[in-house]
């Protein structure tokens, strides 16, 4: 009988020990479950994508032989390509008087939300947000109709009052005027990465350097900016790959402006031609992984450059 028992007892242990472990294996594989959908569609939809595409960068269409592999070719004719690198360094300068406009209307807006003297915050906050919620391709039409020299109401006023037509899509003004679409539809993201880092800021921080004697703007530049630096420096990392990859804008302009507006204007505008004007989707997608390739080079330089600063600040 004491036999009997023991192993009854040692069963029920065993069960439960089985039953505990399964009961962990579930309740580890619950975060699997609800990741599930967002791995499903960014396998499908970028992982698969990205990898056809480098499949197809390898190979080349000939004459004879069709579809034959060529290694790095297409790169390193990419990389001699003249068409490439004239729309990277276009980006280059667009990028250089682009980039801190719009980060610091971002950041001024940001302290003006964050101190309270802006009124009606939440209207404010929402002004600055919307054209961020506005296509960019909507955005590119609106400002097109903005700039057109014939029809627009920039031009409309002009005339009215006897002055010249303002030159908005001309070769000269025209990578301002992309700029400035680009600005108007940034900011106010940017605003908000910045404001939400404001909100982080310990008060009684702020209210240290008041008691001190600190003016307001002393407050704001030598204690609120600092303490945000990260997320100022993560906007600025977005913005340069923003820049980079700048299409919708200038492929919507290009029809009221085709002869300022080239094929290689920008590195994506010149990819999307190679594939779908000329069929070279081999090339296209060489080019397109070669400007991934400025991408994150211009990047590590600038958060390399940026944390060496820091380091010695």
């Amino acid at each position: 009988m004491v036999s009997q028992g023991a192993q009854s007892t040692k069963g029920g242990g065993e069960r439960t020990e089985a039953g505990v472990s399964g009961g962990r294996r579930r309740q580890a594989a619950i975060p699997y479950v609800f990741l599930a959908p967002f791995l499903i569609l960014f396998v499908t939809f970028l992982i698969l994508p990205l990898a056809y595409a480098l499949v197809i960068s390898v190979y080349a269409d000939k004459l004879v032989g069709g579809n034959v592999f060529v290694g790095f070719e297409n790169y390193k004719q990419a990389l001699g390509d003249p068409g490439f690198w004239d729309g990277v360094r276009r980006m280059i300068y667009f990028g250089i008087f682009q980039v801190p406009v719009m980060l610091g209307l971002a950041l001024v807006f940001a302290l003006l939300l964050d101190s309270g003297a802006a009124w009606f915050t939440t209207l404010f906050r929402l002004g600055f947000f919307i054209p961020y919620a506005v296509p960019s391709v909507v955005a590119a039409l609106i400002w097109g109709y903005l700039y057109g020299p014939t029809f627009g109401p920039f031009s409309q006023l002009a005339d009215y009052l006897g002055l010249p037509t303002p030159a908005f899509l001309s070769d000269t003004w025209m990578l301002p005027s992309i700029a400035n679409v680009v600005t108007w539809e940034f900011t106010g993201y940017n605003m908000i990465i910045m404001y939400a880092a404001l909100q982080a800021v310990p008060r009684e921080v702020r209210d240290a350097g008041a008691v001190d004697g600190a003016k307001p703007w002393q407050i704001a530049l030598y204690i609120r900016i600092p303490l945000i630096f990260p997320a100022i420096l993560l906007t600025a990392v977005f913005s340069i790959i923003g820049t980079f990859q700048l299409f919708n804008e200038p492929s919507v302009l290009q029809a009221l402006a085709p002869g300022v507006i080239t094929d290689h204007y920008t590195p994506n505008l010149y990819a999307y031609g190679l594939a779908f004007t000329n069929q070279e989707y081999n090339y296209s997608a060489a080019v397109s992984f070669a400007l991934g390739a400025v991408v994150v080079v211009f990047s590590y330089v600038f958060m390399l450059v940026t944390n060496r600063r820091e380091v010695r600040a």
